[in-house]
């Protein structure tokens, strides 16, 4: 019994250690980063990066934040897209989830079918852009930022899973006897037990909102519709541009916060979503394991 209490102390000590070290590999990059964002460019360019700050400054903050309007502008329209995408998404989402996870649906297994074959096929990227810019006449306006990523293959078949193990058969079977009918048994039986589901679904869906920039690129004809990461990732490109021109002009180019910019931009575009994780960490860590698990 000795043997066995010693062999299980041992072994908390060495996960736990083995788990701090795998806790410092993952948080070190971003602390990094942070540091190099208040490191001069000149000190990144002659020394590379630290994990403390050296030569401390908040010129590459201060550039980004030059023109504030244009930034909270993009700030803005970024969390219009994460809002208003997510939401319906997750809607839409969640409710065809629930029917093909049906099995009185009799086409449950040919709608799966499809919308698995999407995400091994599907129709390029030329044919792509010209049904939204020109079947559909959608360039320039927002919808065409949001709506393309409404539904996603794989979060539709990860919530249908989820749906599956928590919603046993014999709970939806006592609601239609009791008289209810698929509409009720959803709003009332279902989607309550969908938090950690939901959850997740949720925040790869925000993820993937908040981080997008290439259906800016491809689609905003104004500066005003820009997402953030669109916005940063132009403001990267003016200053790479300036420092070419300074660089044709003989003029000292070290001064110009390119490397440190950088760091500064993915500090200001993962902040939000580092304040948000936190507050849906259990329920994401909840719905991987119970999606994961057919019941």
């Amino acid at each position: 019994m000795k043997h066995r209490n010693q062999a299980g102390i041992g072994f908390t000590i060495g996960k736990g250690v083995l788990l701090t070290i795998l806790s410092i590999i993952c948080v070190l990059p971003f602390i990094v980063i942070i540091s190099g964002s208040f490191t001069s460019n000149q000190e990144i360019l002659r020394n590379g990066f630290s994990v403390l700050p050296r030569d401390v400054t908040a010129e590459a903050y201060r550039t980004i934040f030059k023109t504030p309007e244009d930034i909270f502008q993009a700030y803005k329209m970024n969390a219009y897209y994460t809002v208003i995408g997510t939401a319906l998404g997750l809607m839409i989402i969640t409710l065809t989830a629930y029917v093909i996870s049906r099995r009185e649906f009799k086409y449950r297994n040919t709608v799966s079918f499809l919308i698995y074959f999407t995400t091994i096929f599907g129709g390029g990227m030329i044919p792509w852009y010209l049904m939204y810019a020109n079947v559909l006449n959608l360039r320039g306006t927002t919808l065409a930022i949001w709506f393309p990523a409404l539904m996603t293959p794989f979060l539709v078949i990860l919530m249908r899973t989820f749906i599956i193990g928590a919603v046993p058969d014999a709970v939806v079977e006592s609601a239609k006897i009791d008289g209810a009918g698929h509409w009720r048994i959803f709003w009332q039986i279902v989607l309550p037990v969908l938090g950690p589901g939901l959850a997740t679904v949720g925040l790869f869906q925000a993820l993937g909102y908040w981080n997008d920039w290439y259906r800016s690129s491809m689609f905003s004809t104004s500066s005003q519709t820009w997402s953030l990461q669109f916005y940063l990732y132009d403001l990267v490109n003016s200053t790479q541009a300036m420092r070419q021109m300074a660089q044709y002009a003989n003029v000292n180019t070290a001064d110009l916060p390119t490397q440190s910019m950088k760091l500064a931009m993915s500090v200001v575009a993962t902040g939000p979503i580092l304040i948000l994780y936190p507050f849906v960490q259990r329920y994401f860590v909840s719905g991987i394991t119970v999606g994961a698990v057919k019941g």
